[in-house]
């Protein structure tokens, strides 16, 4: 790769909707595994997502493009927050063409290990989650995702099922919190 943000920004501008199986893999700082889980997700540009976690417990995160919605099944909670710039920032929100390439992100080529071309992504402002990023393509599609959080905790998330442009139902980026689950933050404003 010549140019890793221009390639990324390429590779970005030519889907407008993403689908995939996931399976996420958390560690702490160490390197021991602490949580593994799996599902959906879903991105939709401008701004919406959606990560149907399925095991091993069941959670839904929704992202409308102006708020981003948790809900906790087992928990019988919803966690909204509205969108800002720091949260702007995160993996899911680029890939949803939220975020600018170039404006967010030190781009850095990593090359290719175990048949994966990687890139390094790092936000250039202080106050986000993650700390960094990376980006692993098999034959120019994305299969893997590694982020670093601020208390050095990795998660790694693999892709399989790989849809790209698929026609994606506008109800799926829409979050209505069920009748008798507590809510936290600000569901309107």
């Amino acid at each position: 790769m010549v140019d890793p943000g221009a390639w990324l920004q390429r590779y970005l501008a030519g889907f407008g909707s993403f689908q995939a199986e996931f399976r996420q893999l958390s560690s702490n700082p160490s390197g021991d595994r602490t949580r593994e889980s799996g599902g959906t997700l879903y991105l939709q540009k401008p701004g919406r997502f959606r990560w149907d976690y399925r095991q091993p417990n069941e959670q839904l995160i929704v992202c409308d493009g102006e708020k981003v919605w948790l809900y906790d099944v087992e928990l019988e909670q919803v966690t909204v927050k509205k969108l800002d710039e720091s949260l702007s920032t995160t993996p899911a929100l680029l890939l949803a063409g939220k975020a600018s390439i170039t404006d967010s992100f030190t781009v850095v080529g990593l090359g290719s290990r175990d048949s994966i071309e990687w890139l390094q992504l790092t936000p250039r402002r202080g106050d986000t989650d993650f700390v960094e990023f990376r980006l692993g393509f098999t034959g120019g599609e994305l299969k893997v995702m590694e982020l670093k959080d601020k208390l050095q905790q990795s998660t790694r998330i693999e892709f399989s099922g790989v849809r790209r442009n698929p026609q994606l139902a506008a109800g799926l980026f829409t979050f209505v919190p069920p009748a008798g689950v507590d809510v936290i933050g600000a569901p309107h404003g």
